[in-house]
């Protein structure tokens, strides 16, 4: 445990607890809405962020959160209004965002591709005490909503058309979604990296997808499986000196992988249980009963 008397160790093994609570607590709506690449978009966008914060000698964190923030915006009006061309615009934007980015760390004079590297892949021995004041202040946004907020976003992510019928605010959920999705991506940058965020955002959702059946239990497992490989990535950085970001992300498709086996031979047992039960009950289900009606929030 010698890691932890490092200051710096001490910041990243903060700032990685944060990204694996926030991550997953975002990606389950993401998932939900079959926009499993958002985050991906996000991170090309938030690199402008980064660039201009270094030509503007400010916090990269909170300029890619800015610029984030406003990718974000944009990318869900683009998906709700875009026609034909919507794709066409989102490739640009994203393409764009990544560009920027190189061009503007570059005319920076304290910028270089070592630090364009830290923020596209992560890196323990950056995080700053400035950046683990910004990712709290940053994760406990992205608690707040995800969590308090959970029912009415829950209900927007399955049926858009569903939740504007029972009065909720559809168009102001949805840009709320993208808006933590992109606080999200900021706060992940530091320990996973702006190319391998969506994926902490998404694989442990579908990981705990392959065990739970109710959206509270995912949202439970999803979120105990990013802090677990956060964490398990962050230290093995540590000791083997290899990148943290692409540890966390081998570490999460590694749980997804045991849990997809561990669920086949649960998913027959249920079957043969439901089987069971089916023959022993002369019962008719009632036609009202919906799959919805055993969904958790």
């Amino acid at each position: 445990m010698e890691f932890l008397h490092d200051a710096f160790m001490q910041r990243a093994l903060l700032a990685a607890v944060l990204v694996g609570i926030t991550a997953p607590a975002v990606g389950i709506y993401l998932v939900q809405r079959r926009q499993a690449l958002m985050g991906d978009g996000i991170g090309h966008v938030a690199m402008t962020g980064v660039g201009l914060g270094f030509l503007l000698n400010s916090s990269p964190v909170w300029m890619a959160t800015l610029v984030a923030v406003a990718g974000s915006v944009a990318m869900e009006l683009i998906r709700a209004y875009g026609k034909t061309r919507g794709d066409l615009a989102l490739a640009l934007l994203f393409y764009g965002g990544m560009a920027g980015g190189v061009l503007l760390i570059n005319l920076s004079p304290t910028g270089s591709n070592a630090n364009l590297s830290s923020y596209l892949f992560g890196s323990l021995t950056t995080v700053s005490p400035e950046d683990v004041t910004a990712i709290s202040l940053l994760a406990a946004f992205v608690v707040l909503v995800t969590v308090g907020l959970r029912r009415h976003l829950f209900a927007v992510s399955q049926d858009e058309e569903f939740a504007r019928v029972t009065g909720l605010p559809v168009r102001a959920l949805n840009l709320l979604i993208a808006v933590t999705a992109a606080v999200t991506v900021t706060v992940a940058m530091r320990v996973v990296g702006l190319l391998l965020v969506s994926a902490l955002m998404v694989v442990p959702v579908a990981a705990a997808q392959q065990l739970t059946k109710s959206f509270r239990a995912t949202f439970v497992l999803a979120v105990a499986t990013g802090v677990t490989v956060t964490l398990a990535g962050t230290v093995t950085s540590y000791y083997q000196d290899v990148p943290p970001g692409a540890t966390i992300v081998l570490y999460a498709i590694g749980v997804f992988v045991l849990l997809t086996l561990l669920a086949a031979p649960l998913a027959k047992r249920r079957a043969r249980a439901a089987e069971g039960d089916a023959a022993g009950c002369d019962a008719p289900v009632p036609a009202t009963r919906r799959p919805a009606d055993d969904v958790q929030v």
